[in-house]
C-alpha cells in the first residue's frame, strides 16, 4: 500500500459544529497521499463555508444541488474519486492520527 493514493469520502449535511474537526482528523494523519472529498448535500447552515476556509490542496468539496441522503454523497464521492483505496468518514466523527497507516 505505500505511496498508493486514499481517497476519503466525507458526506456532509449542516454539519458546520463539527466538520472542522473531522476534517482536522484526516489532514492530521500520519499517512499523507490522500484525497478528502467532501460531498455536501445542500446544507443550509455554514458548512461549505468553513470547508472553503480550509487551506489544504488535498480537499476538494463536491456541492450536491439538492439533497439526496448519505448514500447519494457517499456514491458522488465514490465516482470522483481517484485513489487506488476509499475510506469513508461522516462529518461528525473523527479519527486516531495513525487509521489511515
Amino acid at each position: 500500500m505505500e505511496n498508493e493514493r486514499i481517497s476519503i469520502i466525507m458526506p456532509s449535511y449542516n454539519s458546520a459544529k463539527t466538520i472542522e474537526r473531522a476534517i482536522q482528523s484526516v489532514l492530521a494523519q500520519t499517512y499523507q497521499n490522500l484525497e478528502l472529498l467532501i460531498i455536501d448535500d445542500d446544507s443550509s447552515d455554514e458548512t461549505c463555508h468553513i470547508i472553503q476556509k480550509i487551506a489544504d490542496e488535498r480537499i476538494r468539496l463536491i456541492r450536491l444541488k439538492q439533497n439526496g441522503g448519505s448514500a447519494v454523497a457517499r456514491n458522488t464521492g465514490i465516482e470522483v474519486a481517484t485513489g487506488r483505496y476509499i475510506a469513508f468518514l461522516d462529518s461528525d466523527d473523527s479519527w486516531h492520527p495513525k487509521k489511515l497507516a
